[in-house]
């Protein structure tokens, strides 16, 4: 059985107390994930600094104070939205690892990146999420590095060492291979508009990122086989 990916180290507190948050009817969980996905887009596009709460309501056309009820402030939404995020990718990942029939690190590395390539292609949205937080150190990034990045890099740093010790990937720290990767990863979202104005190629085209994934595969995995 292929290892699940684990969870972060924590839930996001929204501010309200654990009897309403059982007793909330379907209805209200759709319309947290619509603001969730809104305030995505809106961090996404704007940065923490300059979306707001109120422009985030107007996206969906909802009351600004029915998102406030739901996530008090700001950063509580902003903490919401990464830990929804990545709840999706570790999802999609356990889905993944579940049914391949990976049994090498290096298959389940494979895995779990080509996994991760194809959320950041479908949601190119979390890629500008990221990178926003990245320009610098910030409060929020140590957060986000504590509570959701370090659970899954420390699944996958030692798939990593196993890998390497057995000749399979190439010998450098671990946890730089790990930044290759994401690097990787996230071309397509990243330079995706540069590669519409400077080719005839659209990053969106299930053939062009079957193409690039192959790619990848090939120069980093070499002859690494797994079942799809």
């Amino acid at each position: 059985m292929a290892p699940r990916i684990p969870s972060a180290n924590k839930a996001v507190a929204t501010g309200r107390p654990a009897e309403l948050k059982r007793a909330e009817q379907p209805r209200a969980q759709e319309t947290r994930s619509a603001i969730l996905r809104a305030a995505l887009s809106e961090f996404a596009e704007k940065g923490y600094d300059a979306a707001s709460i109120r422009n985030i309501a107007e996206r969906i056309g909802l009351q600004h104070p029915l998102i406030t009820y739901h996530y008090r402030s700001k950063e509580v939404l902003w903490q919401a939205v990464a830990e929804y995020v990545f709840a999706r990718i570790r999802e999609e990942w356990d889905a993944h690892l579940a049914d391949s029939g990976a049994i090498s690190s290096e298959e389940r590395l494979q895995l779990a990146y080509g996994t991760l390539f194809r959320f950041t292609v479908k949601f190119p949205e979390f890629d500008r999420f990221m990178r926003q937080e990245m320009l610098g150190y910030s409060p929020r990034l140590q957060w986000l590095a504590d509570t959701v990045l370090k659970p899954l890099i420390d699944w996958l740093l030692p798939q990593i060492s196993d890998a390497q010790a057995r000749g399979a990937l190439p010998k450098v720290e671990p946890i730089l291979f790990h930044y290759l990767m994401i690097s990787l990863t996230s071309a397509l979202a990243s330079f995706g508009p540069e590669l519409s104005v400077t080719s005839k190629l659209s990053p969106s085209d299930p053939t062009v990122v079957d193409a690039y994934w192959r790619a990848v595969e090939s120069l980093v995995f070499g002859r690494t086989k797994v079942s799809k």
